[in-house]
């Protein structure tokens, strides 16, 4: 290493480096603390709609098991359909966050008028699905104790389909506004109401009928028209969101709303694609035994509440990229982007370790089966091991929505899952071609090998995006809220 000549100047150079240095960590602990003041709110609204699916199946499962396998039933063919219409409403989020960060204020009216526009579309092709469940489950050989009360519970749900996907495209466009609290709020206070409304409709106090799972339904269906009465009249009555309710909003705009759909068609491609997989999973797993499945299910539950964290923050993400980009402001994207990335690995490398130390303590909280138990917790390591790779790409992909990128991704998570993840799992679980059939385990070693396959092309996909910004030098970035 040659010495310096002029040590003036290298004690400027060293400065300047280490000054560099602090602000890139100021940089990253003002955006992450900003990020989570965003993101925190999201995450309380995730749980609280992942905390009326609970209460629907424990409160129906107290009145029968045929009627909590109706709610299963019903929701294995719901719940896809309602990922895929939210992930298509979400298209509103990045197009207001960018059309807020550019002050285009009359661009968010139109955005908003066919957001609503595509929920109202999105419900009525989502109800004629419904009303097609008799045929699709006796197609599937449902039992014929079950089918009748899962037919009826989806009618039931049909019913306020058009309040869910209303309440969907309102809460996109509050998130893409930077206001995550009014969805929290109206979410907790939707799950505060579904308890008292599935006791009275399930048992029927009152002088009302006992419907048992059916009474889910309709409980449901009323939970989500009262929650997006309450939105619009929030967003009616607010001092700056009451503009972009004018006559306006209800004009129609083909070429707006098909830009919209087809950024959204991927998005929700890909959450259902996500979701979806584990279904398939969960019907393969089906040939195992009674013990498998609990184990499966068990597992399966607690990841996905813990992806709840994740996922939320990747929503905040989204938000973020998105106001920067519409501010024209690429190094505070670059900035944003990879800060809430980080962010989200620090928090799967907690969630990671706290698997591994108290995996049989979760498993305990299920069942007191000691088979069922053991098998759950021997699954539970292997969603410990996943952590990471659903991390990364999870918060990518909510960077590359930031971004308006979501065709790519789409097909990204689709040969990560389905081209990878599927065939592995079963070869793996079910066949002896590798090695000796490991039943449960091997589909999720396959969920592993896919997400991290998908963590590895989301990250390519990204550095190909970031590359192509012009370079801007961050620390003049460094002064955002």
């Amino acid at each position: 290493m040659q010495s310096c000549l002029n040590p003036m100047v290298c004690d400027i150079g060293v400065h300047a480096s280490m000054l560099k240095h602090t602000h890139s960590l100021s940089g990253f602990f003002n955006e992450s603390a900003a990020l989570l003041r965003l993101s925190l709110p999201i995450i309380v609204t995730q749980l609280a709609t992942q905390g009326m699916n609970f209460v629907d199946t424990s409160m129906a499962g107290q009145v029968s098991a045929t009627d909590l396998a109706a709610i299963a039933v019903g929701a294995s063919l719901w719940y896809p359909i309602s990922l895929l219409l939210r992930g298509v409403l979400m298209a509103l989020t990045p197009l207001t966050a960018h059309h807020r960060g550019s002050g285009q204020q009359q661009q968010i009216n139109h955005e908003l008028g066919q957001g609503l526009w595509l929920a109202m579309a999105g419900s009525l092709l989502a109800i004629l699905f419904l009303q097609q469940s008799e045929g699709i489950m006796a197609y599937m050989q449902v039992a014929p104790e079950v089918a009748p009360i899962a037919t009826q519970y989806l009618q039931a749900l049909a019913f306020g389909v058009p309040g869910i996907a209303l309440f969907y495209s309102l809460n996109s466009f509050c998130e893409g506004m930077g206001n995550t609290r009014a969805p929290m709020l109206f979410s907790l206070l939707g799950l505060a109401v579904n308890i008292p409304a599935n006791y009275l409709l399930i048992n029927g106090k009152f002088g009302l009928p006992a419907l048992g799972a059916v009474g889910c339904g309709w409980a449901t269906s009323i939970v989500y028209w009262l929650m997006s009465l309450m939105m619009g009249l929030y967003i009616a009555r607010h001092h700056e969101y009451r503009q972009f309710l004018s006559r306006s909003v209800l004009q129609f705009k083909a070429s707006q709303a098909w830009a919209q759909f087809k950024l959204g068609l991927p998005i929700g491609m890909n959450i259902f694609i996500c979701g979806s997989i584990f279904a398939i999973i969960a019907l393969l797993i089906g040939k195992l035994g009674a013990n498998n499945i609990a184990s499966h299910q068990i597992a399966l539950n607690f990841s996905g509440l813990m992806y709840m964290v994740p996922l939320s923050l990747s929503f905040g993400i989204t938000i973020r990229v998105g106001h920067a980009l519409g501010q024209g402001n690429a190094a505070l994207a670059k900035l944003r982007s990879y800060s809430g990335i980080a962010l989200t690995l620090a928090f799967s490398c907690i969630s990671s370790a706290s698997i591994v130390l108290f995996r049989e303590q979760i498993a305990r909280i299920y069942t007191q089966d000691p088979l069922v138990a053991a098998g759950a917790a021997s699954l539970i390591i292997f969603a410990a091991c996943y952590q990471l790779s659903d991390a990364i790409q999870t918060a990518t992909n909510g960077v590359l929505r930031g971004y308006k990128d979501t065709k790519l991704p789409m097909f990204i998570s689709g040969m990560a899952y389905w081209g990878l993840a599927l065939p592995v799992g079963y070869t793996l679980g079910l066949t002896d071609k590798v090695v000796d059939a490991m039943g449960a385990a091997g589909f999720w070693v396959g969920i592993i090998v896919g997400l991290t396959a998908a963590a590895i092309m989301m990250s390519l996909r990204l550095r190909a995006m970031l590359s192509k910004q012009q370079a801007q030098p961050l620390q003049a970035e460094l002064g955002f809220a």
